[in-house]
């Protein structure tokens, strides 16, 4: 078993689809990886019910769906900091991937889905919240995570294209080295950036 599947295995999901057999096999596709199916709903409304009183690690959502869309669905549990969202659209449904992102996506599915596009955005989005709920632990002030976002993204770049290093190992790169060195993620990205711009950057003990 890899890594990913182990850490999988504590990962407990929601699904939110109103067709029933795309909801079974996205449950049993997320099973047979290791992840945890804690709840299953039809609707927007039961899902953020089941997100409310689960809490899950990830919530999946249909964009279309009764009673409540999957878009104000999203709104409501990302909004909430309860989960990370992934939307699942149709190819006809594209022009709505913006409006999920800004409903709090943090990834999105295109129907029909196989299994090796499913966990990759599972991983995503997981991945994404760890490190935006990370950042918005340093700052309180929205203007000033959006800076720090926007720094710490241009940090893992850097960290990405000198030492080829996955998106999520360069962040907890500079998650680990603030720690260890007491400084915030912030002040090491900038460090980061300015090393780089002059040179190569010292890269930490692993």
């Amino acid at each position: 078993m890899t890594e990913t599947q182990t850490d999988a295995e504590r990962r407990r999901v929601l699904i939110a689809e109103d067709e029933a057999l795309i909801r079974l096999d996205l449950a049993e596709m997320l099973v047979e990886e290791g992840y945890e199916v804690v709840g299953e709903a039809g609707d927007g409304e039961t899902a953020v019910r089941l997100a409310e009183d689960l809490k899950p690690d990830l919530v999946i959502l249909d964009i279309k769906m009764p009673i409540m869309d999957g878009l104000a669905a999203a709104e409501r549990i990302a909004g909430a900091r309860i989960a990370p969202v992934i939307i699942l659209t149709a190819f006809s449904q594209r022009d709505l991937v913006e409006r999920a992102r800004a409903a709090g996506a943090m990834a999105y599915l295109v129907k029909p889905f196989q299994k090796s596009d499913l966990v990759p955005a599972v991983e995503i989005a997981l991945s994404r919240y760890s490190e935006i709920s990370a950042l918005e632990a340093e700052v309180a002030g929205l203007t000033d995570r959006l800076e720090i976002r926007k720094t710490v993204e241009r940090a893992k770049g850097a960290l990405m294209t000198t030492y080829g290093m996955t998106e999520p190992q360069a962040f907890k790169w500079i998650q680990r080295t603030a720690m260890d060195h007491r400084m915030t993620m912030k002040e090491v990205a900038e460090r980061i950036l300015a090393e780089t711009a002059g040179g190569e950057v010292a890269r930490p003990a692993t």
